[in-house]
């Protein structure tokens, strides 16, 4: 069966008003990024780091589904298994434009994570303030986001899923955190769509040098040649 992996980064929300994870010097927000996105700075300023996702799930209620979104969520419902569909976001804009099945490698900004039993589950946008576990009701709680400096579990079904490709698809992505590079050159056929040329360009087959929302309708062309070929 023929298997095409989307992979995603912060360009496929950039549309969307979601900040890049990395701005110019290495900044976010207007703090170093790992003052707010470190297992370090999370031990040095516990707070500041749980107000800093606080009004990330802020700004996230307020911002809609952007095409490409809605595009790629067409494709997954009309292809199913066909089609895997992993993000580098923490947003859950994909999943709000109907995508099913969204694999976060770095975790989910809605969710909050119990630190005294594990329980993870969905606080929406509201404030991590005044909430308690409901399972074991503890307010030692945190973000559900991976930070530099742990295990991202769901990178073991990235590569797996890489490695079953016969079409691999990256949209609005550095390759600065995973090495795209290696997947498309394993592909048998490989797009690459980011906003600006990069060093990743020469190992795709296919690229299109725009923004996500002008790209979507040609990779989704290509999507449903590649599938209706012999």
């Amino acid at each position: 069966m023929k298997k095409v992996l989307i992979i995603s980064g912060a360009g496929l929300s950039a549309a969307s008003g979601i900040k890049t994870f990395r701005d110019s010097d290495g900044l976010w927000e207007n703090h170093d990024v790992m003052e707010i996105c470190s297992t370090e700075g999370f031990m040095r300023n516990r707070q500041k780091v749980l107000d800093f996702y606080d009004a990330r799930r802020a700004e996230l209620a307020a911002a809609t589904p952007n095409y490409a979104h809605i595009k790629i969520a067409e494709l997954k419902a009309k292809y199913g298994e066909q089609i895997v569909v992993i993000t580098q976001n923490i947003d859950d804009l994909l999943e709000r434009a109907g995508c099913a099945d969204v694999v976060h490698l770095h975790g989910f900004l809605p969710n909050l994570r119990c630190e005294s039993c594990g329980e993870i589950w969905r606080v929406g946008y509201d404030s991590i303030r005044d909430k308690i576990c409901p399972k074991c009701a503890s307010s030692r709680l945190r973000h559900d986001v991976v930070m530099f400096g742990e295990m991202a579990p769901e990178y073991e079904r990235m590569y797996r899923e890489a490695s079953e490709c016969t079409l691999f698809i990256a949209i609005g992505t550095s390759g600065e955190v995973i090495d795209i590079a290696s997947f498309a050159k394993r592909a048998p056929y490989s797009i690459l769509n980011n906003l600006e040329k990069s060093r990743l360009d020469r190992h795709f087959d296919t690229l299109y040098i725009e923004s996500a929302v002008n790209a979507v309708d040609k990779i989704a062309r290509d999507i449903e040649e590649f599938l209706r070929k012999d």
